[in-house]
């Protein structure tokens, strides 16, 4: 007997909503088995974050600029979309970040992996720490484990384990380029879990880094090597292009401009489609499956017919303002304090600059040989005040920064803000519990599945995994695959 065609329904054109879509109709055409689905996005345009500028000869990304490659997701969708060619490396150079201490820039050490420094040499002459510091933090060896019954802030974690100078310089402002949060709030076994299992199995985590070496991209013996970041030739918008012209390919209809205001679920016993979704112009639409990929602000309102307290623990999911400014210079206007890729700002500086990337320094083809592109990054938990500031003004601000910083004291021939009002979620202490009472409280939706970047990471590869193992969930609830 035929099986009849199901229709999944996904809100939300950001790259986990891509994801899911792409991974649908993969596996349902490698299986045989009818599948329609529908992508609804309110904005004009997919992608999300994801957003490429070309000016002239310039790349400018908005959003993100590279990915991870020791999390597999991103790189196996860009092979599964003909794009393993254009994946790029960082370009080589000696010198590769600086933290603004003290003063002044200081090489981060070779060696320094994910925070926590895997080979000691480069990192104890860095002049990163005192040496009152350096050996606080060399207690980490001695220092007892503690239990994994309670979840523990970020901040808390590192400055038992390293101490607070340690934290303040070091950890505190590469974590800040990361979720722009405060890490008296983040909790580490949401934000950092790879550092909780090192300590539980090595007791140190310095122990640990050094046990397991540097990290190694996570690709197969078919690859090229990878640098730890990598980034697509023309810009990360190429991979959303090449999402939505497989949907189109696989006939998937994305509809624009249109905003979900509510799911309803109708009766299971119904031959009907078990929801509905209803549209802010008063239409609406049935849906055997509904993936709801947008924020936990967003996806909170839309749920909030079916569990008024699902709802307030989506809502309860903070999230942080960022901005970024991307400025073009002649080339020969950086002066010598330009090297490397960028630079980090703790944020016990108390400047307005988290971090800045000597984008044309760290990635090929992204400005022609005459010029430079500098990308800063502004904003943040406590640090919001600037995004709500006029372009003008938040440019000149970027411009002072770079002046005491890195001594750029020339005009930019180009720059441009690009603005993400709440587009960093935090994942708060307590973190998994609130997640666990939301699933606690959706579960009798069978066929209704939150994913995205609030959730269970929040680089381009977590969300890619999410979207792909969401997928794979509504395949198998639906009946289309084995469970």
């Amino acid at each position: 007997m035929a099986v009849s065609s199901k229709h999944v329904v996904i809100v939300g054109g950001g790259i986990t909503g891509l994801a899911a879509v792409h991974a649908l109709q993969s596996r349902a055409a490698s299986l045989g088995v009818p599948l329609t689905c529908t992508l609804i996005e309110a904005e004009d345009r997919c992608g999300g974050k994801i957003l490429t500028h070309r000016v002239d000869d310039f790349v400018i990304e908005a959003g993100p600029d590279s990915f991870l490659s020791q999390k597999p997701s991103a790189l196996t969708l860009c092979r599964e979309l003909g794009l393993a060619d254009q994946l790029i490396n960082t370009n080589e150079t000696p010198e590769k970040a600086f933290v603004y201490s003290r003063g002044r820039l200081r090489p981060l050490p070779d060696g320094l992996v994910v925070i926590v420094p895997n080979r000691l040499g480069p990192f104890l002459r860095s002049g990163l720490l005192s040496w009152r510091g350096i050996i606080r933090m060399g207690l980490d060896f001695v220092i007892s484990k503690r239990s994994v019954a309670e979840d523990e802030s970020l901040a808390a974690f590192f400055r038992r384990r390293f101490g607070a100078e340690a934290f303040e310089r070091l950890i505190e402002p590469l974590m800040a380029g990361i979720y722009a949060g405060d890490a008296d709030d983040l909790s580490i076994r949401a934000a950092f879990p790879r550092f909780v299992e090192l300590e539980q199995q090595y007791g140190s985590l310095l122990r640990g880094m050094l046990a397991a070496g540097a990290p190694k991209s996570v690709d197969d013996h078919r690859e090229p090597r990878r640098t730890a970041f990598v980034t697509l030739q023309d810009g990360l918008s190429t991979l959303v292009a090449a999402l939505l012209n497989r949907m189109a390919a696989s006939g998937v209809k994305i509809l624009y401009g249109q905003r979900v205001t509510a799911v309803r679920a109708r009766s299971m016993r119904s031959a009907a489609s078990p929801y509905e979704l209803l549209f802010g112009t008063g239409s609406s639409m049935p849906a055997d499956a509904v993936i709801l990929a947008t924020p936990a602000f967003a996806s909170a309102e839309i749920v909030r017919g079916l569990s008024t307290e699902a709802s307030a623990l989506l809502a309860a999911i903070p999230y942080a303002s960022t901005a970024t400014v991307s400025m073009a210079y002649h080339a020969t206007d950086l002066g010598s304090m330009v090297r490397g890729f960028g630079f980090v700002v703790p944020r016990v500086e108390r400047r307005d600059l988290l971090a800045a990337t000597w984008t044309s320094l760290k990635w090929p083809h992204r400005a022609p040989s005459s010029h430079a592109l500098v990308r800063c990054y502004v904003g943040g938990v406590g640090r919001e005040a600037i995004t709500h500031i006029d372009d003008a003004s938040m440019i000149r601000r970027v411009r002072d920064e770079l002046r005491v910083i890195a001594g750029i004291t020339h005009e930019p021939v180009y720059a441009e803000v690009n603005r993400w009002e709440r587009g960093m979620p935090q994942y708060q202490l307590g973190h998994y519990q609130r997640l666990e009472k939301i699933d606690g409280q959706l579960q009798s939706y069978r066929g209704l599945y939150l994913a995205g970047a609030a959730y269970h990471g929040i680089g381009i590869p977590d969300c890619i995994r999410d979207g792909t193992e969401t997928a794979e969930r509504v395949l198998r609830d639906l009946g289309l695959v084995p469970a």
